[in-house]
């Protein structure tokens, strides 16, 4: 808890200077501001532009106020706005808000005439008085030899920066690579267009074959009910429950990413995102049926291993175990709801772009490790520990009767059918939770690779720092053979 709150504090910190921690001043290079009083200058500035030269270019549209000289403090006014004027300490002296007023009185009419919009973080009553800022602009000159910057000075890693067409608009609670109103691009952020074709092709298939698989099981216990008892009767529940999930991954193979994917905006200059959150109605029911369904299968499967060990490992009849049924669906229902409902509440919906369905931790990884991986590996080791007690004491058992043929026959026969329904779920389930232990441990160095690979397309900065350490490893490596 002491850890979270540091981080917080930290992060509130950074988030109020809007900069970074390893950030410092450097020598103004902006021409049209090179005859300011101060000559060094912090980025970001308070409109989030990243470096000088993205600077330069959004005050581009404000040249001609400065042409007009439409006030005798535009120009002052504006530098301080887009190159603020920085002390040694990393201390920005933003404009000040007597000194905008006047500005924007005097350039009003222009501003109208030439229909220049007006940054709204440059709402006059949004910045400093001026009494808190006039005090530290006489100070902040510093004779740094040189005012002009190398090309190789100022690049650092400023972290990931939501690119425009990525941008959505309040209230939507989405988030993406730790960035606020910003959603994942679609389709997948990962994949080439031939990939895709080949992974939704394959999710397809597959679907229809476990659906067949499953519906085949239901089907036999609807033609002979009586055949199903306890201890196998959790057998035909995780059935249906996978029937439903196959169904759902079916229905996203043919629906595209029309559900999980919000379509693109050409005149909000919005492109195709991901779905995050509970405001497509369409995603939210696709994603409560199969993170429900997905969720109780596994818990139906830890109650099969219930139900065998209590017939093998305590010699419980039939009607014994059938008694507790009652508990038995109150947790394989009552858990999965309750884990819905609060990832509803938490509004950690999210669209897949490869199979066309909506789930959790897709983009969130503490969503990802807490309501996926963490349950299914819990019933993973609880349903297999019950699997080996039941297996140990109906090989004790085994022992026990070696001499009676017949129910050695029938002992041999219960014992393949806990392997068989075992392993057919263990293996997937298994093969399951490494994939999402890989991705775990990995996704940190998939996204810095997209950034790094798309950074120039989306004009956002490239996580240098990342990639300068890249290559000296691999020019280390390459010394040492």
């Amino acid at each position: 808890m002491a850890l979270r709150a540091l981080l917080a504090a930290c992060g509130a910190l950074l988030a109020g200077a809007r900069g970074h921690s390893l950030f410092t001043c450097e020598p103004v290079a902006v021409a049209r501001c090179a005859a300011m009083p101060y000559n060094m200058t912090f980025f970001p500035n308070i409109m989030g532009h990243y470096d000088q030269d993205t600077a330069a270019l959004r005050m581009e549209p404000f040249l001609t106020l400065m042409n007009l000289h439409c006030s005798p403090d535009v120009h002052t006014f504006l530098c301080q706005a887009f190159v603020p004027a920085c002390l040694e300490q990393a201390h920005v002296i933003q404009p000040c808000r007597s000194l905008c007023e006047k500005v924007y009185s005097d350039c009003k009419q222009l501003v109208d005439t030439f229909g220049i919009a007006w940054p709204e973080e440059l709402q006059c009553h949004r910045l400093p008085s001026c009494d808190e800022a006039a005090a530290a602009t006489a100070a902040v000159t510093a004779d740094v030899p040189g005012t002009r910057r190398s090309p190789g000075q100022t690049r650092r890693d400023y972290g990931f920066w939501c690119p425009r067409h990525l941008h959505t608009s309040n209230g939507q609670g989405y988030r993406f690579l730790g960035i606020d109103r910003c959603a994942p691009p679609c389709p997948n952020m990962y994949f080439k267009n031939y990939e895709l074709d080949v992974a939704k092709s394959f999710i397809g298939i597959v679907s229809i074959f476990c659906l067949c698989a499953t519906l085949f099981t239901f089907l036999t216990f609807l033609i002979d009910v009586k055949r199903f008892r306890y201890p196998e009767r959790p057998i035909i529940y995780y059935s249906v429950c996978y029937s439903i999930v196959s169904l759902m991954y079916f229905i996203g193979f043919l629906l595209g990413n029309r559900t999980a994917c919000n379509k693109a905006d050409a005149k909000l200059e919005v492109g195709e995102t991901v779905v995050l959150g509970s405001q497509s109605k369409a995603c939210t029911v696709l994603f409560m049926v199969l993170y429900f369904f997905t969720m109780a299968g596994t818990i139906w499967w830890v109650i099969l291993t219930i139900t065998w060990f209590l017939a093998a490992g305590r010699k419980w009849s039939c009607e014994a175990i059938a008694q507790k049924a009652m508990w038995f669906h109150a947790v394989a229902w009552g858990i999965p709801g309750f884990l819905t409902i609060m990832l509803l509440a938490m509004n950690k919906v999210e669209g897949d772009n490869i199979s066309g369905v909506c789930f959790v931790g897709l983009y969130d990884v503490d969503a990802s490790l807490y309501f996926v991986l963490l349950p299914l590996c819990l019933c993973v080791v609880v349903g297999l520990s019950l699997l080996l007690a039941g297996i140990i004491s109906l090989n004790h058992v085994r022992q026990v009767i070696q001499h009676d043929g017949r129910n050695q026959e029938k002992l041999k026969k219960f014992m393949i059918r806990i392997g068989v329904f075992s392993g057919l779920y263990l293996v997937p389930l298994v093969a399951l939770l490494g994939c999402y232990v890989y991705e775990l441990v990995n996704r940190k160095t998939w996204e810095t690779t997209w950034v790094s690979d798309h950074c120039n397309q989306y004009h956002i900065p490239c996580p240098y720092q990342a990639s300068s350490r890249f290559l000296s490893l691999t020019q280390q490596a390459s010394i040492k053979f």
